[in-house]
């Protein structure tokens, strides 16, 4: 709202100082401070009425030192993360971008899946939460929407040099014009020479249609969203594991939106030029800005639980924001901890099945699953537990970043 405005002054009435707004650098700083001030400020004030409402989490004994005494502890914060991420966006980021139209109805749509499993467990005094079909059609519909904004909408391209010939003494201008845009569904692949995959490519070429090729895309975009959204949900079992994770994850692909918007750098580091998804590098500060300002409460000892409310989410955002920029199929490695976390619980849960089907009585790989309990079992602080998955986030997160060379 205020980049409207303030474009409106700049253009009209040639006010000092709106053309600030201009710079995508100025923005994205900017959203990541009002973000970790929403985050901060309204976090407190939330916590409080939370407590007031006796808004506490139900905690089952799994025998883990010091799991009992956070008993009580308020949940839901996730309501601070959704709120430090929308109204920065809302005020800071060019709303006619579909990107980020995008970004804010998955944000929304996730955080009230999430929202409404928690209501269920606190306040209707429901364990289970809300039920896992049910969980599961909200995460195909928001995946469904997803891949029709981005499949459908005509401003969602690529741009792909056409000649390396450099001309000498170009106007920046002419320089854009040596790029082809192409509306394509074509993503990275990591670690590989040429590295583009084209989702078209899966469509035999008699059943190729663009409601095919839709329904294809749609399918893989389902199956990210719930994955991500799902790994995140398991990773939030000990204080600041998911938020910090996230922020991580987080600083990773602001550099991949920024670099990917940019034609300079897009060409330089010759990776994807994808037009406007710049400006979601103004979303993805306030996303930093908002799990960094809570883990101001959730760092250990932990004064709130952001809950599904505020995990399935996060999770959601991140799988959803790959997916815009095109680097989805960097997230088995920007986002490993989420999938070893994952896998953890499908091993546990695969193996004990199968021992108990051959052997009569069920076995276990790991002490307790996720991983992270596995941990807390052996005798690990939990604040040793999450430093070190942060450092394996961090050198993940690099790995990441020079797969933009490394092929």
């Amino acid at each position: 709202m205020l980049y409207h405005l303030f474009e409106y002054l700049d253009k009209n009435m040639h006010f000092p100082g709106s053309g600030l707004f201009h710079y995508l650098s100025f923005r994205a700083a900017l959203s990541i401070l009002i973000s970790l001030t929403i985050s901060m400020v309204f976090g407190k004030t939330l916590i409080r009425m939370l407590r007031k409402k006796q808004v506490g989490e139900t905690i089952r004994d799994l025998g883990l030192d010091g799991q009992m005494q956070k008993a009580g502890t308020p949940t839901m914060g996730g309501l601070i993360i959704l709120a430090a991420i929308l109204v920065p966006t809302l005020l800071l980021a060019d709303l006619t971008n579909i990107y980020i139209q995008t970004m804010i109805i998955a944000t929304v749509w996730l955080g009230l899946i999430g929202f409404l499993d928690d209501y269920i467990k606190v306040f209707k005094k429901n364990k289970e939460g809300l039920a896992g079909k049910s969980k599961i059609v909200g995460q195909i519909g928001v995946g469904i929407i997803v891949a029709s904004m981005l499949y459908w909408n005509p401003s969602v391209t690529i741009k792909e040099k056409v000649s390396d010939v450099q001309i000498q003494n170009a106007t920046t201008e002419e320089q854009a014009m040596q790029w082809e845009e192409e509306k394509s569904l074509k993503t990275t692949i990591p670690f590989i020479k040429g590295n583009e995959f084209d989702y078209a490519w899966l469509v035999p070429d008699s059943m190729e249609s663009p409601w095919v090729l839709w329904g294809v895309f749609a399918v893989i975009v389902i199956f990210i969203v719930t994955a991500v959204s799902n790994g995140a949900n398991i990773t939030d079992g000990i204080d600041g594991l998911a938020t910090g994770t996230s922020a991580i994850i987080g600083i990773t692909l602001a550099i991949f939106a920024y670099v990917s918007g940019n034609y300079i750098f897009a060409d330089y580091l010759n990776v994807m030029y994808i037009p406007h998804s710049g400006e979601l590098t103004v979303f993805i500060a306030a996303f930093v800005g908002a799990c960094v300002g809570f883990l101001w409460y959730n760092s250990f000892p932990a004064q709130v639980f952001m809950g599904d409310t505020g995990s399935l989410a996060l999770g959601g955002i991140i799988a959803t924001f790959s997916i815009a920029i095109r680097k989805e199929l960097l997230i088995p490695v920007l986002c490993g901890i989420f999938l070893i976390e994952n896998l953890s619980v499908m091993l546990q849960v695969g193996y004990f099945k199968y021992t108990k089907k051959k052997y009569g009585e069920g076995r276990r790989i790991f002490l307790m699953s996720p991983l992270h309990h596995h941990y807390q079992r052996k005798g690990m602080h939990e604040s040793k537990i999450v430093s070190r998955f942060w450092i394996i986030g961090i050198m993940l997160a690099v790995l990441t970043i020079i797969t933009l060379k490394v092929r």
